[in-house]
């Protein structure tokens, strides 16, 4: 049985777990989430990195920060998890959709702009797969209108538009380590900060709403409850688990690529044949080798090709089902303009197996199965 996903592992993860469990620091911002979240900014340039308990939680505090309250409209693509529209449903906020663009099944940045109102507050782009939204004209729209760019980069670790890091463009982006993700803790996450001046109000906020942080750096005698604010801190048994794969992420990051770029060349006869559609990188996106998907031509066809694979021992899913078909979709948020591509395209995309330790000679098996299906 070849899995769709397997968390990483390289080894050492036991080791560091036991280290921090050795030094009495089992709670958060421990000596291997100093080292995590360090890592995190020297990799990718920005002012501050905070690890959280998750993704959802990290952009919940992005949500805080950005003061969305209720009636703020926030612009989004509907092909997303639900977290990335939760985050601001807990705040009252409502989640605009715009349509995707049917290449990258990123949000289609030539829509954003009609669907600003004078309620839009926020624009959250979702760098799918690893690659990047075009964000040159993301922020000249916000930068214009004078909104907030919150980066849903759960899938954007080691990914970069024109040289710089995803999660480095708007005033917050959110990182992804679940066990689904090139580099993973199990649960957990992190908020990355541009602009120095949200650091003290972001350290409060996940400290509980208490400026502990200050305490532990030895600024003030004593902390206490100075604002609003919830438990966003991962144990640091997590972050042991996590350092040990940051560690090697440029290993991690060849592993994945070369089985990337096996599967696309091992499969562009069926592209070439007008039988399968295969991921888009524009010129300029540097990519992590995230997932590799395909599109067959319709939602029949695409269950047929997961059965078929299935029976052969090859587990592939589908994705996200579009957010405003979805009940809380529908009770809390609108889609503007059209629906072109979102549900046509959702309905027609199938993810092939992708892990750290997903041998080459696999990937030629599913890539095997895949056109014995179209023949």
């Amino acid at each position: 049985m070849i899995n769709f996903n397997e968390p990483p592992y390289t080894g050492k993860e036991m080791k560091y777990i036991a280290q921090a469990v050795e030094k009495h620091k089992i709670c958060g911002d421990g000596e291997f989430t100093r080292k995590c979240s360090k890592w995190i900014e020297e990799k990718t340039g920005t002012a501050k990195c905070l690890l959280t308990t998750s993704c959802t939680h990290a952009t919940e505090m992005a949500a805080l920060l950005a003061n969305i309250k209720p009636g703020d409209e926030v612009i989004m693509p509907a092909y997303t998890f639900v977290s990335t529209a939760d985050a601001f449903v807990l705040r009252g906020g409502v989640p605009v959709f715009v349509d995707i663009r049917p290449d990258t099944m990123n949000l289609d940045e030539k829509l954003i702009e009609a669907a600003i109102t004078e309620k839009t507050r926020a624009i959250v782009p979702v760098h799918y797969a690893g690659v990047a939204c075009e964000m040159d004209t993301i922020m000249e729209i916000a930068n214009r209108h004078g909104l907030i760019v919150i980066e849903d980069a759960a899938q954007g670790v080691m990914s970069a538009y024109k040289g710089k890091a995803l999660g480095t463009f708007g005033e917050f982006g959110c990182f992804s380590f679940h066990e689904t993700k090139n580099y993973s803790m199990g649960e957990g996450g992190a908020l990355l900060i541009r602009d120095e001046r949200y650091i003290e109000d972001a350290e409060i906020i996940r400290e509980k709403g208490t400026n502990r942080s200050k305490f532990y750096r030895g600024q003030i005698d004593k902390y206490t409850w100075v604002n609003f604010g919830s438990s966003y801190l991962p144990s640091d048994m997590n972050a042991a688990y996590l350092y040990a794969q940051l560690e090697m992420a440029e290993e991690i990051n060849g592993a994945r690529m070369a089985c990337w770029e096996r599967y696309y060349e091992r499969l562009m006869p069926l592209k070439e044949a007008g039988k399968l559609e295969l991921p888009t990188v524009p010129e300029g996106c540097t990519h992590n080798a995230h997932m590799f998907y395909c599109k067959a031509a319709d939602i029949t066809e695409r269950q047929a090709l997961i059965d078929h694979l299935k029976k052969n021992d090859i587990l592939s899913v589908f994705h996200y089902i579009p957010l405003h078909t979805a009940p809380a979709g529908q009770k809390f948020g609108r889609f503007h303009g059209e629906d072109r591509y979102t549900t046509k395209e959702s309905e027609r995309l199938l993810r092939l197996p992708m892990y750290y330790g997903l041998r080459l000679e696999q990937v030629d098996e599913i890539c095997d199965k895949v056109k014995a299906f179209f023949r």
